[in-house]
């Protein structure tokens, strides 16, 4: 599974921004229901009057749009911006529009927004996500009210200052934050090999990785082994690679997490990046979605709740393959069916024809295609020969139309040296392919 995360550094124009989200209707609350992929978290917006879906994501500070997905959006009062961030060039080009209407619900929203269009059409990550992705809201949704993330009920809710809500957070750990440069940082722990060492992290919702450790900011960093050069995600300046291993812990509050996954991104991937003070590296949301958790940015606190989920593995995909979502597609099933009185039936994502000549339907359904965007050498997926642009059709036996990105990316962090069979087309050729998934990364004492 590709990991994802956004840097960005924006210049002064944006330290002005007056985007304020309100409760309306003098509500006390207000809950948003959320959809996990991948370990972040997407939330249904209207963007003057569209709907789109954003990523949430608290380390990104300003509202950000790259795609529309055919759909047409009006902006107004633009000026061209240049965005800067991780990975190899020196910055992208962008559009500042101010005065823009975002509405959550009828109970949540702001309608002087500032949103900044990405320009460049290659940052588009929907294809590694499996759905629709329009752009990336961060700072401005969590800056003025409490907000607290339930990843087990998909649900977030937004509290109403005036009745702030003191009595239901006592069961949480409360910890203190900073918020620097419009995102949130927290002083933890993390055991690389033998001992505990303190270290300043951003908590940062849209890494979908457990951790990011930046080594040129680290005293005497050794990697731990083994360790694997991967490709960690797509920065705005280009991709990101380094090296994933496991470390020995991490504690976030009174919870000590075992034998996470860290990636550790090269120094050439963040030559552009401006790190605030002390900060070696990130908590993502492979670690946060196993707690209740809820930021307070105006008072600068963290709050957690550990779930059953705190207990679970970190998981890895074993197979080394890279897979992405390349669209849609209709596809026609002939069903036997007892025949309606009417003889036409359409819904949103399928078609339904019926013959009254018999008692069967031939129903075309859209269902989505997959490919493989990469291998990582040595892998699982490299030795079975599998390679980038592979068609992939079926595993074990079920047709990838019939699943989710979501799907397939949990089969390959399965279980180790289990035998995962795939079909894959190359060049109008069907393949049979066969890999045994294999942990690159177990944890060895150095």
């Amino acid at each position: 599974m590709k990991s994802f995360k956004v840097f960005l550094l924006l210049f002064s124009s944006f330290i002005n921004a007056q985007n304020s989200f309100e409760i309306f209707n003098d509500k006390k609350k207000v809950t948003i229901p959320f959809r996990q992929i991948n370990n972040l978290t997407f939330i249904n917006m209207k963007v003057n009057d569209v709907d789109l879906t954003f990523l949430l994501d608290t380390g990104v500070s300003e509202t950000l749009l790259f795609s529309l997905e055919n759909k047409e959006v009006q902006f107004k009062n633009v000026e061209k911006i240049r965005f800067t961030g991780l990975g190899g060039s020196d910055y992208i080009e962008g559009i500042k529009s101010t005065h823009n209407k975002i509405f959550i619900n009828k109970d949540f929203g702001d309608s002087n927004h500032e949103i900044y269009l990405i320009l460049d059409e290659d940052f588009n990550f929907s294809s590694h996500v499996g759905i629709p992705v329009n752009g990336i809201i961060g700072y401005n949704f969590f800056k003025d009210h409490l907000i607290k993330l339930d990843f087990e009920k998909h649900l977030i809710t937004v509290y109403n200052e005036k009745y702030y809500p003191e009595k239901k957070f006592k069961s949480f750990e409360k910890l203190p934050i900073t918020i620097e440069v419009k995102k949130p940082y927290i002083i933890t722990e993390v055991q690389q090999t033998k001992s505990f060492f303190p270290a300043k992290m951003l908590l940062d919702l849209g890494n979908s990785d457990a951790m990011w450790l930046f080594p040129n900011r680290i005293p005497n960093f050794n990697y731990n082994r083994p360790n694997i050069d991967d490709f960690l995600g797509r920065g705005f300046n280009g991709d990101i690679y380094g090296k994933r291993s496991r470390m020995h812990a991490v504690k976030l509050g009174e919870n000590t997490l075992n034998l996470p996954i860290v990636s550790m991104p090269s120094p050439e991937s963040v030559q552009s990046l401006n790190f605030v003070k002390d900060r070696i590296g990130s908590i993502g949301a492979d670690i946060l979605k196993r707690f209740i958790i809820a930021f307070d940015y105006k008072n600068q606190f963290f709050y957690l709740k550990k779930t059953p989920a705190v207990k679970n593995p970190f998981k890895f995909n074993m197979s080394g393959l890279d897979i992405k979502h390349d669209g849609m597609r209709w596809e026609n099933d002939l069903v036997k069916i007892d025949l309606p009185k009417n003889n036409k039936e359409t819904t949103t994502n399928e078609i339904n024809v019926y013959s009254e000549a018999s008692n069967f339907q031939y129903k075309f359904v859209l269902k989505p295609e997959y490919s493989v965007a990469g291998v990582r050498e040595n892998s699982p997926g490299f030795i079975a020969d599998i390679r980038k642009g592979d068609k992939l059709i079926e595993i074990n036996g079920k047709s990838t139309a019939d699943m989710s990105l979501q799907q397939i990316n949990e089969i390959f962090m399965s279980e180790e040296n289990k035998t995962i069979k795939i079909r894959v087309i190359r060049n109008s050729v069907t393949l049979e392919k066969a890999i045994l998934l294999k942990d690159p990364i177990p944890y060895q004492e150095n």
